[in-house]
Formats: structure tokens, C-alpha cells, sequence
């Protein structure tokens, strides 16, 4: 009788965890920077219906690089929930801590006992309802481990590049230009220029806005912020 095939745990979570960086790597990055008017998120993107940054409930915003489909239906999960904790409680009860903390258990769950990882990294980011009232963003691996980032912070790509020159060049209480063009020009790191308007795909959560504070810039708006 053949004796079974044996690997260490230790070789499969490390396999496993190479699987999922690699995929996640050869997406395009994203960033999502603290300014004065709020969260700003910025990805570079061409298509124009096939979204990387969505409004996931009032103040809060939700992001993804990776597998298209595996961070989609993450989202959609996340929406869901938000939903249903804001009928049966209140909205106020709906936080991206809370949300974040259920991202986790998934994507945890799933490294472990799958066969194969989502090549996913995910971002809730929260605004402060009140200046003074700090944002929140909250960086989710692929095996579910959970980043509080203050600032900023990048997902995918070339992300170890992008955070060196932000440490350089961020500043906090950047007003909406100073940020867009910011981002824009990190994510562009590594190539010729940045990447022009129509290839940028751009939300903003609105500390100014009441209720829902989500919405998203293009169009003239954004070539006019880009243009300083």
C-alpha cells in the first residue's frame, strides 16, 4: 500500500499565501488618500463599468484590486450586510470596523480550508461625520489579516514603490486638488507618466455631504482638479 502524499502545513499556508501575492501583484494598484474634503480613493482603470471603488453604505466606501469577480462578490456581500444591520439596528451601527471584521473572518476562512485563496485585497474606508471625528481605513489581505492604515495606503501592484514616495510627498489636510494629483502621479510610478483622466477611475467620501457621502468624480470635474 502507497503511503499518502504529505506536505506540512507550514509549505501549504506558505504556497498558498505565494499564490495569492502573485495574482494580486500583476493588477494595477490602488490608493486612497486622507484630505481635508474627506476619503479620496484613486484607481487606475479603463474600463468604464467595471467598478474598483463603490459606495458600500452611507460614510462608507469599499475598494478592491485582484480577481474581478472575487472582490465583486465580496462587495456585494458587504453591501448585504451593512443593509441588514442598518434595518435591524440602526445606521448609525453600521461602521467599516464592523465590516472589516466580517471581511476577515471570510477571507480567513477561505485562505484556510479552500483549496485555492482569493487573489484579492480589499479596502473600507469610513468618513468622519464631524472635522474633528478621525477617518477610518481598514487595508484586508487575502488571508484576512487586518491593516488600520492613518493617511494613506496602497492595495496591489506596485504598492511597496507607491508607499515610499507618499512617505516623501503626503501631507495631511491636502485640500481635493493637491490630492487628486498626488495620487494620480504615484500611480503612475514605474511608467512614462501618469495615467491620464479617462484612465482613472476616482471617489470621494464627502466629510461636507450629509446622508449618503460617496459620489464620484470624472469628467470635467476631475480634469479640472487634475489641471490644478
Amino acid at each position: 500500500m502507497s503511503q499518502p502524499f504529505y506536505v506540512s502545513p507550514e509549505q501549504v499556508m506558505k504556497d498558498r499565501a505565494d499564490y495569492a501575492r502573485k495574482g494580486i501583484a500583476r493588477g494595477r494598484s490602488l490608493v486612497a488618500l486622507e484630505c481635508a474634503d474627506g476619503v479620496l480613493l484613486l484607481a487606475e482603470n479603463p474600463s468604464r463599468t467595471l467598478f474598483k471603488i463603490s459606495e458600500l453604505y452611507d460614510r462608507i466606501a469599499f475598494a478592491g484590486v485582484g480577481k474581478y469577480n472575487e472582490f465583486q462578490s465580496l462587495k456585494i456581500g458587504g453591501v448585504r450586510l451593512a443593509d441588514l444591520k442598518g434595518y435591524q439596528y440602526s445606521r448609525e451601527d453600521v461602521t467599516a470596523n464592523g465590516i472589516a471584521n466580517a471581511y476577515a473572518q471570510t477571507l480567513g476562512q477561505v485562505f484556510t480550508h479552500e483549496m485555492k485563496p482569493y487573489e484579492v485585497e480589499i479596502l473600507v474606508a469610513q468618513v468622519g461625520s464631524e472635522p474633528d471625528e478621525p477617518n477610518e481605513l481598514f487595508r484586508i489581505l487575502y488571508d484576512g489579516t487586518v491593516i488600520d492604515e492613518s493617511g494613506f495606503t496602497v492595495l496591489g501592484g506596485q504598492a511597496e514603490t507607491i508607499i515610499e514616495v507618499l512617505k516623501q510627498a503626503y501631507e495631511p489636510g491636502l485640500d481635493l486638488g493637491a490630492a487628486t494629483r498626488l495620487g494620480a502621479r504615484v500611480l503612475g510610478e514605474g511608467q512614462q507618466t501618469a495615467p491620464p483622466a479617462d484612465q482613472l477611475e476616482v471617489g470621494l467620501l464627502d466629510r461636507n455631504r450629509t446622508g449618503r457621502t460617496f459620489r464620484r468624480i470624472k469628467g470635467d470635474e476631475l480634469d479640472a482638479l487634475l489641471a490644478g
